[in-house]
C-alpha cells in the first residue's frame, strides 16, 4: 500500500481513530456538524475480522474510504503490549456503504489474509437470540468461511458466519450461519439439508443451544426405541438377524453395516415400534450368546452423546489416575543419551520402591533427554527429590521434580507471563511518573572483581600498581585477611566489604541471565519471528535455573520440547487474553454509539 497522500491524512485526522489508547471505552465519534444514523433497521458499523497483527486504522481507512464516507475506525488492541487482536470496527456515515462494503470487501486479502465482515450487532439480544442460527456439519475441509457464506448468502441477509476450526486453523467439519430473518433460515434448511456440497452429503438444522440438546437427550433416553447391537458374527444374515430380535417385539427397520467390499462390519441396528419392545430386548438379549457369539445389546446413541460419554469416562480414569500417582510420580529432565529405563531406575532405586522408571524417546528409539521415575510412597518421591535434584550423573545436572499435568504447566507459564506483563507495566508507569516529577532514575555504581587469597594467606611479591581501582597501598607490608578490615579499621569496613560483594554476586547473576537470555533469544527468534512472543517465551524459559538453560542451549531436543511447552503456554495466554477483551467489547456495547463484536450462539458439536 503506497504512503497515504496528504489529501488521506487530512481526511485521518477529521476522524476519531483509536490508536494510542485501545484500553479505553472509545466511542464512535463522527464528523463536526454531522451525525451517525444509529439504529436496529439501518446500521452502519462493520466488525472486520481475520485481520493480520500489522493491519492499522490508516490501511483500513485506505481500503474502506472509496466505498463511502467513513466516520470512525478502532482496531482493536491488548490493553498491555498494544498489539492487534485481530480484529476491528469501521463505522460508516449511512446504512447504504455498509452494505457496499460487504459486497465489495467481504473476504477479499487484507495482507496476505482474507477478511471477514460482519454488521456489527450492539444489542446483546440480537446477537444471541436462537432464531436465524443454523448449524451446519459434515462440511467437506476444502469448504471456508467464503464458500459458506457465498453458499447461504442466497437465501437472505446474513448477520454472521464462520467454520469451526481447530488451533491450526483446519476445518473441524461443521459451522454456523446467523440469518436476520428467520424465514431465510428455514428456506436454506429446507433446500440444503441432505445436499450434497463438494461431494459430501451436509446435514443443516436450526442451532440448539447446549441446554436444548441437553432436553432433547433426555427426552430421546427417556423414550428410545432404537437399539445397538455388536459383536454380531460376520456369517450372519439379514433373515437371521430380523428373526433373532423379532421375538422381542415388533420391528419397523434393521440394519446390519458393511465395508466397502459388503461384508459385514460385525455391529447393526434394531428399531421397535413401542420403547417398551426395545427396553426388553436390552434387558434380556444383552450378553445372551448368538451363533456361538456373546452379544452386546443396549440403547442407540447418536454421536454427541457417545462423545459425551467417552468423555466422561477419560475424565473420570485421568482423574482416578491423578490421584493414583498424586506426589509419587517425579519429572527428571537434562538426562544423557546413555541413560535407559534401567540405569534411570538404578539412579533412584536407592530411595524406595519404585514402580516404574520410563525414558521418553523419539519414534527413531533415541532419547529425548527426560523421563519419569513413580515411587510407592510420596516420602520415598521427596526424599528423591531432595537428594538427586542437581546432581551430575553422566556429567549433566538432572533436574528433578513432582511431575504435572501438561495443562496444569501450560497454566502456570500463562500465569507468569501475565504476572510478568503486570509487573513491566506497573514499573514503566511508575517510571513514567518520577520522570514527570523530575525525580532522576536509579544508578548502580560500577563493580569490580578480584581473585583474593584465601583467608591467613599472606599476599607475597611486589605489591600491584593498580588492581581493579584499588589503590596500590592496600596490597603493601605483610598479610592481608580476606574479607576482615585491616587494623584500626572503621567498624563499619566489613559490612560495607559484605554489602560490596553482595552486590557484586548480585551484578554476576545479572550479568549471567543478560548473556544467557540473549543466546535463548536468538534461537527463538529463528523459529517464532513474532518479537512479543520470542520475547515472552524467553522469559519463560530464563525463569529455570542457569545450569538448565545452559543443559538446553547445548541440548537440541530439550530445548524443543521447553521451546513448545512455552509457546503453548504463550498462545493459552493470548488466547485467554483475547477473550477477555472480547467480553469487555461486549460488555461496553450498551453504551452509546460503542460497538462490540458480534457473536454468534456457536458451540462445537
Amino acid at each position: 500500500m503506497s504512503d497515504i497522500t496528504d489529501k488521506t491524512a487530512e481526511q485521518l485526522e477529521n476522524l476519531k481513530i483509536s490508536n494510542d489508547q485501545p484500553e479505553s471505552k472509545e466511542t464512535s465519534a463522527t464528523p463536526s456538524g454531522s451525525e451517525t444514523p444509529s439504529s436496529e433497521n439501518a446500521p452502519t458499523s462493520l466488525y472486520v475480522g481475520e485481520l493480520d497483527p500489522s493491519v492499522s486504522e490508516a490501511l483500513l481507512y485506505d481500503i474502506f474510504s472509496p466505498i463511502g464516507s467513513v466516520t470512525s475506525i478502532r482496531v482493536c488492541r491488548d490493553a498491555v503490549t498494544k498489539t492487534s487482536l485481530g480484529y476491528a470496527y469501521v463505522n460508516f456515515s449511512d446504512h447504504e456503504s455498509g452494505k457496499a462494503a460487504i459486497e465489495k470487501l467481504n473476504y477479499t486479502p487484507i495482507k496476505g489474509k482474507l477478511c471477514r465482515i460482519m454488521w456489527s450487532q450492539r444489542d446483546p439480544s440480537l446477537r444471541k437470540k436462537g432464531s436465524g442460527n443454523i448449524f451446519i456439519k459434515n462440511l467437506n475441509p476444502d469448504i471456508d468461511n467464503k464458500a459458506l457464506y457465498d453458499t447461504f448468502s442466497v437465501f437472505g441477509n446474513i448477520l454472521s458466519s464462520k467454520i469451526a476450526t481447530d488451533e491450526n486453523g483446519k476445518s473441524k467439519g461443521f459451522g454456523f450461519v446467523h440469518f436476520e430473518d428467520e424465514s431465510a433460515a428455514k428456506e436454506a434448511i429446507d433446500a440444503l439439508n441432505g445436499m450434497l456440497l463438494n461431494g459430501q452429503e451436509i446435514y443443516v438444522a436450526p442451532h440448539l443451544s447446549r441446554k436444548e440438546r441437553d432436553s432433547q437427550l433426555e427426552e430421546t433416553r427417556a423414550n428410545y426405541t432404537n437399539v445397538y447391537i455388536k459383536n454380531i458374527p460376520l456369517d450372519t444374515t439379514e433373515e437371521e438377524f430380523k428373526e433373532y430380535f423379532s421375538k422381542m417385539g415388533n420391528i419397523t427397520s434393521i440394519s446390519l453395516e458393511k465395508n466397502d467390499e459388503g461384508k459385514l462390519k460385525g455391529f447393526g441396528f434394531v428399531n421397535y415400534e413401542t420403547h417398551d419392545d426395545a427396553v426388553k430386548a436390552v434387558e434380556e438379549l444383552n450378553g445372551k450368546e448368538f451363533k456361538g457369539q456373546e452379544l452386546f445389546v443396549g440403547r442407540a446413541q447418536k454421536k454427541y452423546e457417545r462423545l459425551q460419554t467417552l468423555k466422561k469416562q477419560y475424565e473420570a480414569a485421568r482423574l482416578e489416575k491423578m490421584v493414583k500417582y498424586q506426589g509419587v510420580n517425579l519429572f527428571v529432565k537434562n538426562l544423557d543419551d546413555s541413560i535407559d529405563d534401567e540405569k534411570l531406575k538404578q539412579e533412584f532405586s536407592p530411595f524406595g520402591t519404585i514402580t516404574s522408571a520410563k525414558v521418553m524417546r523419539t519414534e527413531n528409539g533415541k532419547s529425548k533427554g527426560f523421563g519419569f521415575v513413580c515411587f510407592s510412597t510420596p516420602e520415598e518421591a521427596t526424599k528423591a527429590i531432595t537428594e538427586k535434584n542437581q546432581q551430575i550423573v553422566a556429567g549433566k545436572p538432572l533436574y528433578v521434580a513432582i511431575a504435572q499435568r501438561k495443562e496444569v504447566r501450560r497454566s502456570q507459564l500463562a500465569q507468569q507471563i501475565q504476572a510478568r506483563n503486570q509487573m513491566r507495566f506497573q514499573q514503566a508507569s511508575a517510571a513514567a511518573a518520577a520522570a514527570a516529577a523530575g525525580i532522576p532514575g536509579q544508578f548502580m555504581p560500577p563493580m569490580f572483581y578480584s581473585v583474593m587469597p584465601p583467608r591467613g594467606v599472606p599476599f607475597n611479591g611486589p605489591a600491584p600498581q593498580h588492581m581493579n581501582g584499588i589503590p596500590p597501598q592496600q596490597f603493601r607490608n605483610g598479610p592481608m585477611n580476606y574479607g576482615m578490615p585491616p587494623h584500626g579499621a572503621p567498624h563499619g569496613a566489613f559490612p560495607r566489604n559484605a554489602a560490596v560483594n553482595a552486590n557484586a554476586n548480585q551484578f554476576y547473576q545479572q550479568k549471567q541471565r543478560q548473556a544467557l537470555g540473549e543466546q535463548l533469544y536468538k534461537k527463538i527468534s529463528a523459529k517464532n519471528p513474532d518479537e512479543e512472543a520470542a520475547g515472552k517465551i524467553t522469559g519463560m524459559i530464563l525463569d529455570l535455573t542457569p545450569q538448565e538453560v545452559v543443559a538446553l542451549l547445548e541440548n537440541e531436543e530439550l530445548f524443543e520440547q521447553h521451546f513448545r511447552e512455552a509457546s503453548a503456554a504463550y498462545k493459552s495466554f493470548k488466547k485467554e487474553q483475547q477473550q477477555q477483551q472480547e467480553a469487555a467489547a461486549a460488555t461496553s456495547a450498551a453504551e452509546p454509539q460503542q460497538e462490540t463484536q458480534p457473536v454468534s450462539t456457536e458451540t462445537s458439536e
